[in-house]
């Protein structure tokens, strides 16, 4: 009698370069967060965003003065603001302001923010005195300058030689000057913060590849500050362009849509028609045409600029 004796195999081992998987547990996985962390604040937005809008939508077809039962009329609201010539000269004065303060406050924020993300001295000290405007309301701000600029007790009373005859707000031209000006004076600080803290984010191996390179400050402003501040970029023109377009307090203190209508924007155009004129079907509708505009242009930029993608600036760091 034979006995047949086999050798068992030895277990196939991991392979030579192979990692190992660690075994998945709960302890271990890293999973997104459920919808039910997103609840509450989906709430409140549904509450107080999604369901006035819908209801400015509605209103926008209907005749109402505020007190009787809304009235059911269709476009009309919206063909007279089509032929209402005041409407089209407050688009036109919307975009004027909305243009004005992306030209005017971008490149200065983007110069204010890199000068506060550097080491220079009083730096700290004097950031905060800049950054005292974005502490104050925008009503506080306006009622701050309509005295500044008092033509009978303010600064042009004792600067005829610059001001003329001191009333800035009698004409268009320095009336649409002040209301820009203030505007950069308000917000210019909080877009300067947004720059300030991408600055800070920029690899700083970057600059000193480039001072090995011989690049000096100009040519590393340029080529390496510039492209990296992108993102932010498009973020802080986003909300210019969404605040211009709903700019209501300053113009409502400082001129009241005066001379006549010459400073009448839209946001200011539409309070006009729905507290003033108690016309709120067609101040519905002129909102209706606010957001349709703002989320339209915003989704335009973010398209055309690519920020869609989001793009790493954080290439050629490592």
């Amino acid at each position: 009698m034979t006995t047949k004796i086999t050798s068992a195999r030895p277990a196939a081992g991991p392979r030579k370069g192979s990692r190992r998987r660690p075994p998945a547990s709960s302890a271990t996985t890293v999973g997104r967060p459920g919808f039910a962390w997103a609840l509450p604040a989906a709430v409140f937005f549904a509450l107080f965003a999604i369901t006035p809008l819908i209801m400015v939508a509605v209103l926008s077809f209907m005749s109402w003065d505020g007190l009787g039962s809304p009235e059911f009329v269709g476009m009309d609201n919206w063909s007279r603001l089509m032929d209402d010539p005041v409407m089209l000269n407050s688009v036109w004065l919307t975009l004027l302001l909305t243009v004005l303060g992306v030209a005017i406050q971008t490149p200065l924020s983007i110069v204010l923010g890199v000068w506060a993300a550097g080491h220079q001295r009083n730096r700290a000290v004097l950031s905060v005195i800049y950054f005292i405007p974005l502490l104050l309301s925008a009503t506080a701000v306006s009622v701050l300058w309509r005295a500044l600029l008092d033509p009978n007790f303010g600064i042009p009373a004792d600067a005829a030689w610059l001001f003329g005859d001191g009333n800035l707000f009698g004409e268009q031209a320095t009336a649409i000057g002040v209301l820009a000006f203030v505007s950069t004076w308000q917000f210019t600080p909080f877009h300067t913060l947004i720059y300030q803290g991408a600055a800070r984010a920029i690899p700083q191996v970057l600059y000193q590849a480039a001072e090995i390179d011989g690049a000096g400050r100009y040519r590393q402003f340029f080529h390496i500050t510039l492209p990296q501040l992108r993102n932010a970029m498009i973020t802080s023109m986003i909300l210019m362009i969404v605040g211009g377009l709903t700019t209501f307090e300053t113009v409502l203190i400082l001129t009241q849509g005066g001379p006549g209508t010459d400073t009448t924007i839209s946001a200011y155009y539409m309070y006009d028609k729905a507290f003033k004129s108690f016309d709120f079907g067609t101040g519905s509708a002129i909102a209706l045409v606010l957001v349709i505009a703002a989320t339209i242009i915003s989704l335009v930029v973010v398209k055309v600029s690519g920020y869609d993608k989001m793009r790493s600036t954080m290439e050629g760091s490592s």
